[in-house]
């Protein structure tokens, strides 16, 4: 057969094949189509092979075994035709069976994975994570489906202390290797297998540490609500596109270290609104802000660490007000400004130490406008102005400026 009439009935629910008509119905039909065209073109043939003959001087008489031949060869290249739009229908349906068969495949391996994930032994757990991963390889039009159920188990409830009765026996290296399989992934957007332009949302998860260094974002990144409870997460040396925002907005740094030693900047924000420090630390240490940008709107500093040490603002934009410093330190020690700008206007300074020590500023700009002292220390030693704009606020001037 060179068709497949379907029946106008309703397809059982998950069949991927047409419900053909019966063979007993279809080969009658064939035949009387057959028989028709046959003869339709033995006659086609007959009147232009016949008008051909009369058309010459002396006229000629047909030939009917010509005729036939003639029909027989059309017939032939019409059959060729038919069985190779028969032989490639075939093919299609073959390709789509070994799609629905791959899929099927893929399907039961993401059921395994995440069955395993949910699984009370950590060596399950373990085993789960690295499926997952390497379905998310394999499985390119799911693979955003993949990392988000990553990033989910990291979001599930988690307490670092061992003596907690929600804690559980190697939930620590189960997280850690999720952390470290998704920067393994993201080291080189050409990779066939890069996860580096898909989306990871880590909202209210919690960090004892983890390695993502090098990484290369380019999709949106939240670590909203996310509490930062001992260990390093470091994102050193990363990569963040222009125009893109990594948000650490309502964030809890409770002893935990974030680190973005020698990060560029380039158009691109982070974003620590509304952030708690209690004790934790967030290191810029030699990052560099070229049109980037750092916020820490209505931030909170209770105690803990914001370094700038050695950072470079070429346009880029560090931004304080109204944040509320309660304790602990900010630091610009030996940093450069180039037309950058610090504002930390409306602030509330209570208690912590503001450090610009050795620091250079050339054209760049710096203000406490409205800024509220109450106990607090700033301090520009050794710092180096040359042409600036610093709005003192109510702080005296230093020496130098």
């Amino acid at each position: 057969m060179i068709f497949s009439p379907r029946r106008k009935t309703q397809a059982p629910q998950g069949r991927y094949t047409p419900t053909l008509w019966p063979v007993w119905l279809v080969a009658p039909l064939a035949l009387v189509v057959v028989s028709a065209l046959s003869f339709g073109l033995y006659h086609g043939v007959y009147y232009l092979l016949s008008g051909s003959a009369n058309a010459q001087r002396p006229p000629k008489p047909l030939d009917v075994s010509d005729v036939i031949k003639t029909t027989v060869t059309v017939l032939t290249l019409v059959g060729a035709v038919l069985a190779g739009i028969y032989a490639y229908r075939k093919q299609l349906l073959a390709e789509g069976d070994a799609h629905r068969a791959d899929a099927s495949q893929l399907a039961d391996r993401y059921t395994a994975a995440a069955e395993q994930l949910g699984h009370q032994q950590a060596a399950v757990r373990l085993a789960g994570v690295y499926a997952l991963a390497r379905l998310a390889d394999d499985w390119e039009e799911q693979r955003q489906v993949c990392t988000d159920v990553l990033c989910a188990y990291l979001r599930m409830p988690y307490s670092p202390d061992p003596t907690a009765e929600e804690h559980k026996a190697g939930e620590r290296e189960v997280r850690h290797t999720i952390i470290r399989v998704i920067r393994d992934h993201l080291q080189d957007p050409d990779a066939t297998t890069s996860w580096c332009q898909f989306d990871f949302d880590f909202t209210g998860a919690i960090f004892d540490g983890g390695d993502l260094s090098r990484s290369i974002f380019r999709g949106r990144v939240s670590f909203v609500d996310s509490v930062f409870r001992g260990g390093r997460v470091t994102f050193n040396g990363a990569e963040f596109p222009a125009s893109s925002l990594v948000s650490f907005n309502r964030a809890h740094f409770d002893s935990g270290t974030v680190t973005f030693r020698g990060v560029r900047f380039s158009g691109s924000a982070v974003s620590f609104d509304s952030a708690r420090f209690n004790g934790g630390t967030v290191d810029f240490e030699r990052a560099y802000f070229n049109d980037g940008m750092v916020t820490f709107h209505h931030a909170q500093l209770d105690s803990g660490t914001v370094s700038f040490f050695r950072a470079g603002f070429k346009g880029g934009t560090v931004f304080f007000g109204p944040a509320q410093f309660n304790g602990g330190s900010v630091t610009f020690n030996m940093a450069r400004f180039e037309g950058g700008t610090v504002s930390f206007d409306l602030g509330q300074f209570s208690g912590s130490a503001v450090s610009f020590d050795s620091a250079q500023f050339r054209g760049g700009a710096v203000s406490f406008e409205r800024a509220h002292f109450n106990g607090s220390t700033v301090t520009f030693n050794n710092a180096q102005f040359n042409g600036s704009a610093v709005e003192w606020g109510a702080l005296p001037l230093p020496a130098g400026a």
